[in-house]
């Protein structure tokens, strides 16, 4: 995604500034008629294996009362169990065929197997007028029809929708699936998006490095790395920005810094933009706001894309080294682009709280896989980003009366993904001892988030329900299967030397005229179907046959390494699916073993030499199996009466807690209600 707005145009400003009276005004007759409170505490990835160890351990204590209280169960994630899928489903109270979410990635038939990110897409206006080297977009005018914009592309309507309808106070943070945030119709609902949300660079994870020993490269998933040359201690660098979108030849924007290396001493200062930053080594900077100037034509004021980032230097001798985090979009002045409902909600947090992360993803994972941070390196940026997590929770709670509040933890995904290792297998990049070292930090973790809830239940326990979730649980990824290599290998890709499904090099694509099924994403498989693909070639009436024979020969596959089966379970779109959305789905979904995952290669459509090989990462566990194999959590004040409940029953739950009956388009069922049965 790019930076394509950096105005709020004057009847946009007026509309927020009216929607923001819902935020902050509410008349005590409203406050008295909805004295109702629902919390929900969002722990991405925790882990109901983990939890009842821990508990049974006595390391838990407040959550192990509730579950002695009956107020806990395993939770029926999603499937395929991936975050935006997941949840998509809490938030809407359905599955897939109605949000449309199937998976981190998606593909576009008319283009063949074009993939793209699932939950938000940008559409490029194509007005704009052309003077010299730019193309003004026409969005600088207020009878633009025709705007360039970014859409959410979950559908349903989300829980929250009907709080806001019934004037019901909520209060959303850093929740996923949700970017940019749907709006409030009512003015009773303020939202921070999370997950999903682009740095200013338009990636995910766009992190900046500065050493003497590389040349500038750009990572595969978007770092990247820059050439850095003392002269008498002093060099000069450049940090990079947005694209410069308004240029008929886009390119990205940049400002330049000045590092001052002590002659003797392990210490710098970094001059940027007026500030002037002293670090020793190992240490790191606070925020620091960085102005990316988009030069426009005489006639136009420039543009301005308001950025933060920090600076962590690692080494000063004999091998410089400093790493710049990904460009934040700054919370104190986001020049129009929308990561709050209403757009200066954020704004209002920063007034409180200073700057902070505004990113989806905010533990630099990429930075550790890519060898750029070291496991301590990662577990100190990680804690940072718990720290404000914290700082943001108790603006939270200053901010809660009454109504619903949610708050989302990513830590407990984002540090498992890169710790996480409860066996004695060996660890695909650490030492055993390692391994138990950094596991250790996941167990440390779960406590703290328990004392978390502690706090929770002393302050509200007693006029509130209290619910304590996840999206998914997790699993020891040691593994990785190309299941294109596979189909290419049966014969279901032609030709036996294809290399990847994306490109223009003949031989090393796929010959569509002879392929009959491809995969892209995580866990998706699409018949190359007549009518439907662009160049598809097999007919809806063998289409059952073919997903029957796939199937049969999935499930049969076995790890010759170990003779363990790869593959749990595969399931059929069109019967675990219903809803509008079902015709956009994969075939069929891949259900992993636990230890396995789909290789990183096939994600995006590479094919590899071999279909199964060791996991080579530091990104060391997952969850993107088979969805029997990685339960969430379920947490609560109250019993819990349903058998077996899932993430699609907590909305109607919650909106039933406030007299709201279930909608038809929601699926679940209330959690309390002990008539209901297991699914």
């Amino acid at each position: 995604m790019r930076i394509l707005r950096v105005t709020v145009c004057s009847v946009c400003a007026m509309a927020v500034c009216l929607s923001m009276l819902g935020c902050s005004e509410r008349t005590q007759a409203e406050s008295t008629a909805n004295a109702k409170k629902v919390i929900v505490i969002g722990f991405d990835g925790m882990d109901p294996r983990l939890c009842k160890r821990l508990m049974d351990e006595g390391e838990l204590p407040v959550l192990a009362k509730m579950r002695d209280n009956g107020g806990f169960s395993p939770l029926q994630t999603s499937m395929p169990p991936q975050s935006p899928v997941a949840w998509s489903n809490f938030i809407t109270g359905a599955g897939p065929g109605v949000h449309g979410i199937f998976d981190f990635i998606h593909r576009d038939p008319a283009k063949q197997c074009s993939p793209y990110y699932s939950a938000a897409k940008t559409i490029v206006g194509e007005d704009g007028w052309e003077v010299d080297q730019h193309k003004i977009p026409l969005e600088f005018w207020p009878f633009n029809h025709n705007p360039t914009q970014t859409l959410l592309q979950r559908h349903g309507t989300p829980f929250w929708d009907y709080l806001d309808e019934a004037k019901i106070p909520v209060r959303i943070y850093d929740i996923p699936s949700n970017y940019p945030p749907s709006e409030s119709k009512h003015g009773h609902m303020c939202c921070l998006s999370g997950m999903g949300v682009p740095d200013l660079l338009g990636g995910y994870g766009s992190y900046q490095h500065f050493s003497e020993e590389t040349q500038i490269f750009i990572d595969e998933d978007g770092g990247m790395r820059s050439r850095i040359v003392f002269d008498d201690n002093k060099a000069t660098a450049k940090l990079f920005g947005p694209h410069h979108t308004y240029l008929t030849k886009p390119k990205r924007v940049e400002t330049e810094f000045t590092v001052y290396r002590h002659p003797s001493e392990p210490t710098v200062r970094i001059d940027l933009q007026g500030q002037s930053i002293l670090l020793r080594e190992g240490e790191w900077s606070e925020w620091n706001k960085v102005d990316f100037e988009l030069a426009m034509p005489s006639f136009l004021p420039n543009a301005h894309a308001n950025g933060i980032c920090r600076f962590y230097l690692q080494e000063v001798r004999p091998k410089f080294r400093l790493y710049v985090s990904p460009v934040n979009i700054d919370p104190s002045d986001t020049g129009g682009q929308k990561v709050s409902e209403p757009v200066d909600f954020v704004e209002q947090i920063s007034k409180e709280l200073g700057l902070f992360y505004t990113a989806g993803f905010q533990e630099d994972h990429k930075a550790l896989s890519n060898g750029v941070f070291k496991d301590e390196e990662y577990l100190a940026q990680a804690n940072y980003v718990l720290k404000e997590r914290r700082n943001l929770l108790r603006y939270a709670k200053e901010n809660f009366d009454d109504g619903f509040l949610f708050f989302y933890f990513s830590s407990t995904d984002l540090q498992a993904h890169m710790f996480w290792w409860d066996s004695d297998d060996p660890h695909p990049t650490r030492s055993p001892s390692e391994a138990k070292k950094y596991n250790a930090v996941i167990e440390d973790l779960y406590k703290s988030m328990d004392a978390v809830v502690g706090d929770f239940v002393r302050e509200y326990g007693d006029d509130a329900l209290i619910f304590v979730m996840s999206d998914h649980g997790f699993s020891n990824f040691a593994r990785q299967f190309n299941l294109n290599t596979w189909l290419r290998d049966n014969g279901y890709i032609e030709p036996i030397n294809c290399q990847s499904l994306i490109g223009t090099q003949p031989g090393a694509t796929p010959d569509w005229e002879r392929t009959r099924a491809y995969s892209l994403g995580l866990n998706g498989l699409y018949v190359n179907q007549l009518g439907r693909e662009r160049d598809g070639i097999v007919p809806p009436s063998e289409k059952d046959e073919l997903l029957n024979d796939l199937t049969r020969k999935l499930l049969a596959i076995r790890d010759p390494r170990t003779g363990k089966p790869v593959i749990a379970r595969v399931y059929r779109s069109d019967e675990i699916y219903a809803g509008p959305h079902v015709k956009d789905a994969p075939d069929l979904l891949i259900g992993y073993h636990r230890n396995y995952r789909a290789s990183w290669a096939s994600v995006l459509g590479s094919i590899e030499r071999n279909v199964l090989a060791d996991n080579d990462s530091a990104w060391s566990a997952d969850h993107c199996i088979a969805r029997e194999e990685v339960p969430g959590v379920l947490f609560s004040n109250r019993r819990i009466e349903k058998v077996d409940p899932a993430l699609i029953d907590l909305a109607p739950t919650i909106l039933e807690e406030f007299g709201i009956p279930r909608p038809k388009s929601m699926t679940g069922r209330d959690v309390f209600d002990a008539k209901v049965t297991a699914r």
